[in-house]
């Protein structure tokens, strides 16, 4: 309870309450004043004030081992013998064909230990070879606190619950919690940053449905589609049943103010609704760019991002100074046709997340947009024959002009299936290769958000388990900025 626990009193906390007791009618004068008192400190930032954070969720669980691939002779080779080459029948690719995605960090790895990119991912790895925009986050995964191997296999309660399972875990990268929880954690960056927003509807958006990521406390998330906003017929369409004089009524009807308190507040919701529509409608315009960096890409991820570079074009016109998206892919439960299906998926990913960021580089602001990969979990080192299983930790990119790219971060991982290695700070995994996350998913969404603008104190009630970090366990350091961005 928040009233015996100290470290709960922060800004985030007391904003909750304050929401609170708004909503029971008690401080609402005092709400108001917050209201105001938000619009003030918007009005009075900087005008280059903006910064967004872009979540590419991949669901269905993005096989590790085959995205982001060990190369060094040792570590290859024993991938190699623990998924079978390609030519024998397996799902490991061979090393030849990774020449041209071979990383080369501005930081050697230690042990001599190398990683190539799937080869479909050629313009991610040319982001990291030669731009230096990309930074690679190795063995990310949910954690409520560092867990050993022998503590996870005694049944430990550190570990996180409904491990393995998509809707789970889907729910605890997006809330750190599992499904059925409402808040997001980029929802609650939202929550932090209304008052940055002359308009706050337009600071946490989705251009893929509904995403609990985005749901705050008090941040709404707004919905747009690839084609914009999402209109209401009978107040968008030019007539109803054949009539304008149809369409008049119902536009009137559905925006009036009414005597009944649940019917007026309907009607302003949806009067909100057509407003935001207008605006959205606006900013966006035209719809292409000065200068054209997705060219013919015409992927549902590049269509999803390219809607977000419109919308941050616009920003202007909507009042954001920070702003929180999310875009999607599915298709990554590859039980089986891991060979045939992950490289088209790869090559979308990396081709629309390439452009994204050169688009914003074309408008001035890449140093003020930041996009970065989560899925529901990694998969199995263990191939089931024809693909993997579902697993716990896996490998994550961030891109964008403020990452310290062309660097990898994170505990490589020994290329095992036994458990057997003694390397200090490797903590194996919890069977067929499922990696014990060295980096918590709390440790990666901190970074973000320090970056994002969020003090230090803020943080754990943004991340709830980020307090059991900041420490050095079984060998593992666990800091709370795990260093992939620049100041903020």
């Amino acid at each position: 309870m928040y009233l015996i626990d100290p470290a709960a009193h922060t800004r985030r906390a007391f904003l909750r309450r304050s929401t609170q007791l708004a909503m029971a009618g008690t401080a609402l004068p005092f709400a108001l004043n917050l209201a105001s008192m938000g619009e003030a400190a918007a009005q009075a930032a900087p005008a280059d004030d903006y910064k967004a954070l872009v979540c590419v969720f991949l669901f269905g669980g993005n096989d590790y081992a085959n995205t982001v691939v060990t190369y060094d002779d040792p570590s290859h080779g024993a991938y190699s013998t623990i998924r079978v080459p390609q030519a024998s029948g397996g799902v490991a690719i061979a090393k030849a064909d990774l020449a041209a995605t071979l990383l080369t960090p501005t930081v050697a790895l230690p042990n001599g230990r190398q990683y190539a990119l799937h080869p479909s991912m050629t313009q991610l790895a040319g982001l990291f070879n030669t731009e230096g925009k990309v930074a690679v986050q190795l063995n990310v995964g949910p954690l409520i606190e560092p867990i050993t191997r022998a503590q996870y296999s005694a049944g430990s309660k550190k570990a996180p619950p409904k491990l393995f399972s998509h809707n789970d875990q889907q729910s605890t990268w997006q809330t750190s919690s599992p499904e059925g929880s409402t808040v997001g954690w980029g929802g609650n960056l939202g929550d932090l940053m209304l008052s940055r927003n002359t308009s706050s509807l337009f600071t946490c958006i989705s251009v893929a449905g509904n995403a609990v990521f985005l749901s705050g406390d008090t941040a709404l998330q707004y919905q747009v589609s690839t084609g914009g906003a999402v209109g209401i017929n009978s107040v968008k369409n030019s007539n109803v049943f054949g009539s304008t004089s149809v369409k008049s009524a119902m536009a009137q009807l559905v925006q009036e103010a009414r005597g009944h308190a649940l019917e007026n507040e309907y009607n302003r919701v949806t009067k909100r609704a057509v407003e935001a529509e207008t605006t959205v409608t606006s900013a966006i315009a035209p719809a292409t760019f000065t200068t054209d960096t997705f060219g013919a890409l015409n992927t549902g991820l590049a269509n999803q991002l390219k809607m977000v570079a419109r919308l941050i074009r616009g920003r202007s016109a909507m009042g954001a100074k920070r702003q929180v998206f999310f875009v999607s892919m599915g298709g990554f439960d590859l039980h089986d046709n891991l060979i045939q299906n992950q490289p088209g998926l790869m090559q979308q990913l990396s081709d629309a997340m390439a452009a994204f960021h050169r688009q914003m580089d074309a408008q001035g602001i890449a140093d003020k947009v930041t996009a970065f990969t989560a899925s529901d979990f990694g998969r199995t080192l263990a191939s089931n024959g024809d693909g993997s299983d579902h697993g716990w930790g896996g490998h994550h990119f961030v891109v964008g002009g403020a990452v310290k790219g062309k660097q990898i971060y994170g505990t490589p991982q020994v290329v095992s299936i036994n458990n057997d290695s003694k390397l200090a700070g490797y903590e194996g995994h919890v069977g067929q290769g499922r990696l014990i996350p060295s980096t918590s998913v709390d440790q990666y969404g901190a970074t973000l958000a320090k970056w994002f603008g969020v003090p230090d104190t803020e943080l754990s009630g943004i991340l709830p388990n980020l307090k059991n970090f900041g420490v050095t366990a079984n060998g593992i350091d666990y800091p709370r900025d795990v260093g992939f961005m620049g100041p903020a």
